[in-house]
């Protein structure tokens, strides 16, 4: 980010003084003619429809209609098949490519990132618990105080290792158990 300095005024370069079209005179602002008051609530209108907004006043994730991605196609003893979202209790990492594990206990290799899945899905449902893990709210059966005030998360289906969320993480995740 690029700033200049003008006669004790910060103008950042390419951000909100270009949006917003302000400009100051003596401590006045120019006055908005009701055009442009539309014109940059119909911006914000489209910008907070086309987002998943993080709500600042709860720390929780709020879903704007985004569905999210029905099924994932996977690749495994020389078959392609779908797996239903639904049917998939977790996402993870290991050894540098990303797994989902299903229900039944099946696992599949998927060719996204676990950032690209995170986009793909629905925040209501799904949630990224550290680095290596996202998922499913179904799949959860308990979470647990842990040290440090860490969180322990047991899910219903086994998990490689234990699913800890950070004491950073830990207010975001109780937030989203309770505002499903």
């Amino acid at each position: 980010m690029k700033t200049l300095y003008k006669e004790n005024e910060m103008i950042f370069d390419g951000y909100g003084h270009d949006a917003l079209d302000v400009m100051s005179n003596d401590d006045r602002l120019r006055r908005f003619s009701r055009e442009d008051m539309i014109n940059i609530f119909e911006k914000l209108k489209n910008f907070f429809q086309e987002a998943r907004i993080l709500e600042p006043h709860d720390m929780t994730y709020k879903d704007t209609g985004h569905s999210g991605k029905n099924s994932f196609l996977v690749y495994k003893q020389n078959k392609y098949i779908t797996v239903p979202t639904k049917n998939i209790a977790f996402f993870y990492v290991r050894n540098e490519s990303v797994m989902l594990s299903c229900y039944d206990e099946r696992e599949y290799s998927v060719n996204y990132s676990l950032e690209q899945i995170q986009r793909l899905l629905p925040q209501i449902q799904f949630f990224r618990l550290n680095r290596q893990y996202l998922i499913n709210f179904p799949a959860i059966k308990e979470v647990e105080h842990y040290f440090a005030r860490k969180l322990f998360v047991k899910l219903s289906v086994p998990t490689p290792e234990k699913l800890l969320v950070s004491k950073e993480r830990s207010s975001q995740f109780l937030a989203w158990l309770e505002n499903r």
